[in-house]
């Protein structure tokens, strides 16, 4: 055994030796490894192969795993490398293994160094080529995603990708209406952006691409961070960062929101959404837009961080809008975002059913958060989701509501406990769910507490961004009868992370190795199935927004599989199987009918199809008539949401809550005392019904109708009322299965 370990380190420094000299011809700057991260990624080895939840020995098939996933991580859209530079380290596709247990990193690190003399070299034909001019008659095309494509193979392939680049580059600024010197200054200046950036990275940035490579060839929720990175991950998961509240990835170049954090000044705005693609950005009032496009991800968030209350200003690109559509121009003023402004909210929406009105209450939650340094301290007041929205049901049940939705779009979890305790608000005791770590022990979570604070009927309303705790509120509603789960199948995350600090395995006080975020267990319904990967499927299916190929958990190329454990012992609190499929029939004719709903089937369509076909061309009539296509679609969707922003007819309108219309008459009185002979003019107004005078009725009536355009763009939201609404219908109307739906509430009215 000796002998043979003896032999491999042979064979891995002959190797390394020869690829250390092969290094010396790739650049002036050689970026090389430092002794604390060979021993990080020992240690890190250690903790994967033996801690992880899917333990996978660090061995020559893993080395496999780690090749491909660390060039893909270096040349996502492969217009860097090609398959002979690939070929130049076949022999170490084997060997990163022995690479990692013998603390010699020389091969990921000559891969890096390769890398950084290609991207100079392509970066500097690209700005040869703004000498250049371009034919935008020529119908040819450009494939915009290259992801899935195969590594080109010729220097004269490569050469053919970068001119129909910087040629789609310079047709988009044409587009916009830029001159050729200006196209050609700002392309200069950008890819000359790239390679100031790409100069500044060190061998941390290095390191940690490599390790990351590695660690997410386990599964995707397993990462490594590196010391600069961990600090960051501190700030976020303290919420003490000071900016706009937007959650960001790198996608085709672009700079895109992923999520936006409830409470926040992206969020409050109304003027971001998910999906936008930020290319733009100013760290204040008084300095001039840096283009980000192509930018490293944290150094598009280092632009935008400041100090509170101060103004950061973004060029946008709608998600909506094509790759020609046209920008917007937004400030925000950067603020810690606090816990109250995450907090559940609750509306009342009406809808008629025929001569009846149907009253259902929505509760937003953002987030399952819970103030967990108040709580440790023992404050019997700390803050939660489960509180708040047990008071909110206690509100809507004085409104006297006829349902309940749980609007949990855009969660993405949080506490585990709060999502126990939530489930405990609608059921009566019992598990909710199951968890299973790395040696095979389970546990169950299960609400202890006796009552219900709503026993009415409920529905829950998530998309492809809910989330891990959402995920198991919304699987143990499901599970155990008591609401109708609506909308489009969850993310699909069904596992739980740890963070390791690897500093305690240091060989010394002052090396800094980082920290593992690694996965430990996995998530079980009571049922047996695990939410891993499936996600929970609803029982009313809404159309699906989401690209699922790049969002999800399906979206991962190694994700944990679905499996299933033995079901936990729990008795249903309902039973659904009768009154869903009638839901779904009236579902079905009414958006049939509704053209609000058909053009958003048609938004979603038309994207499908973008993404489907993955090619943009390159004749400059095509791209005019495709961006004048779309921004007539966009002016009919304003013109159609602004009709459906009048209340009435069968939308539901939403009912103002007395403490807003106290605020609003709070706001027209400090007007009113600015204004001064103005507001004495209408003084004398005649007095309405409900006791506010003219100007005043006058003003609830635009925040109330502002209030119905908000809701009346909400189309699948609208819809999900409208479901619960014809639920309360058929329950009133059919008493054996209100018994069966809704014993609880049966079993109160005894």
């Amino acid at each position: 055994m000796k002998k043979h370990m003896l032999l491999v380190a042979l064979a891995m420094s002959v190797s390394l030796s020869a690829m250390s000299a092969q290094t010396e011809k790739l650049g002036d700057t050689q970026l090389k490894p430092l002794p604390q991260q060979t021993q990080a990624a020992l240690w890190a080895s250690r903790v994967l192969s033996r801690y992880h939840y899917k333990a996978v020995p660090l061995d020559d098939a893993m080395s496999e795993k780690i090749f491909d996933r660390y060039f893909k991580s270096l040349d996502a859209e492969k217009l860097f490398f090609t398959q002979p530079d690939l070929d130049q380290f076949a022999n170490s596709r084997t060997r990163l293994d022995d690479a990692i247990n013998g603390e010699n990193l020389s091969v990921p690190f000559a891969i890096y160094n390769l890398y950084q003399q290609r991207f100079n070299e392509r970066i500097g034909y690209a700005r040869e080529l703004l000498k250049t001019k371009f034919d935008f008659t020529v119908d040819e095309s450009y494939q915009y995603d290259r992801e899935k494509a195969d590594w080109v193979k010729t220097d004269a392939e490569i050469k053919e990708l970068w001119r129909k680049r910087v040629k789609n580059d310079w047709l988009r600024l044409k587009l916009a209406g830029k001159d050729d010197k200006a196209i050609r200054e700002t392309l200069d200046k950008r890819y000359e952006n790239y390679l100031s950036r790409s100069r500044k990275l060190n061998n941390e940035d290095v390191f940690q691409i490599f390790m990351n490579a590695y660690a997410m060839s386990i599964e995707p929720h397993t990462n490594y961070l590196g010391p600069r990175a961990s600090e960051n991950f501190d700030i976020a998961m303290r919420l003490s960062l000071e900016g706009i509240g937007c959650v960001l990835q790198t996608r085709d170049e672009y700079t895109v929101v992923r999520e936006v954090v409830p409470g926040s000044p992206a969020a409050l705005s109304g003027k971001i959404k998910v999906g936008d693609r930020i290319l733009a950005v100013a760290k204040d009032d008084n300095s001039p837009m840096t283009d980000v496009l192509g930018w490293r991800i944290d150094d598009v968030v280092a632009l935008i961080r400041g100090p509170k209350d101060s103004t950061v200003r973004l060029d946008v690109l709608p998600a909506d809008a094509g790759p020609d559509g046209k920008h917007v121009s937004l400030s925000l003023v950067r603020k810690k975002i606090s816990m109250e402004e995450q907090s559940a909210k609750k509306s009342v929406l009406e809808v008629r059913d025929g001569t009846a009105k149907r009253r259902v209450g929505v509760i937003a939650l953002p987030t399952f958060y819970q103030d967990f340094e108040a709580r440790r301290k023992g404050d019997p007041n700390f803050k939660s989701a489960t509180r708040d929205v047990a008071r909110l049901l206690g509100e809507l049940k004085k409104e006297k509501v006829d349902n309940v939705l749980i609007d949990l779009r855009g969660n993405g979890g949080g506490s585990l406990n709060e999502a126990v305790e939530l489930t405990g608000l609608f059921i009566d005791r019992g598990p909710v769910v199951q968890q299973r770590n790395a040696e095979g022990r389970i546990e169950v979570e299960s609400d202890n507490n006796p009552g219900l604070a709503w026993d009415g009927p409920v529905g829950v309303l998530i998309n492809r961004g809910s989330a891990s705790a959402s995920e198991i509120f919304a699987a143990a509603i499901q599970d155990y009868g008591r609401g109708i789960i609506i909308g489009e199948p969850s993310f699909g995350k069904g596992t739980v992370q740890q963070l390791i600090n690897l500093d305690r395995f240091a060989q010394g006080d002052k090396a800094r190795l980082g920290e593992l975020k690694m996965t430990v267990a996995q998530f079980f319904r009571i049922n047996g199935g695990t939410t891993q990967l499936r996600g929970v499927t609803p029982d009313i299916k809404l159309p699906v927004m989401a690209d699922s190929d790049s969002f999800g958990e399906s979206s991962y190329d190694n994700a944990l599989p679905w499996t299933s454990i033995r079901p936990a012992t729990y008795i249903p609190a309902g039973e659904l199987k009768e009154i869903v499929p009638l839901l779904d029939k009236k579902h079905e004719a009414r958006v049939a009918k509704d053209k609000d709903f058909q053009y958003l089937l048609e938004d979603i369509n038309l994207a499908k199809k973008l993404r489907k076909d993955n090619l943009i061309s390159l004749n400059e009539t095509v791209r005019r008539k495709e961006r004048d296509a779309q921004e007539a679609r966009a002016k009919l969707r304003e013109s159609r949401l602004a009709v459906a922003a009048v209340p009435g007819g069968d939308d539901p309108v939403l009912v103002p809550d007395p403490k807003d219309l106290l605020k609003q008459q709070s706001l027209l009185k400090q007007a009113g005392a600015k204004a001064g002979a103005k507001v004495a003019a209408v003084k004398g107004a005649l007095r309405t019904d409900d006791g506010l005078q003219a100007d005043e009725r006058a003003l609830s009536a635009e925040l109330d109708a502002e209030k119905a355009a908000k809701a009346a763009k909400d189309v699948l939201l609208n819809e999900a009322v409208h479901i619960l609404a014809d639920e309360v219908g058929l329950l009133k109307t059919d008493t054996r299965m209100a018994s069966r739906v809704l014993p609880y509430a049966v079993e109160a009215n005894k």
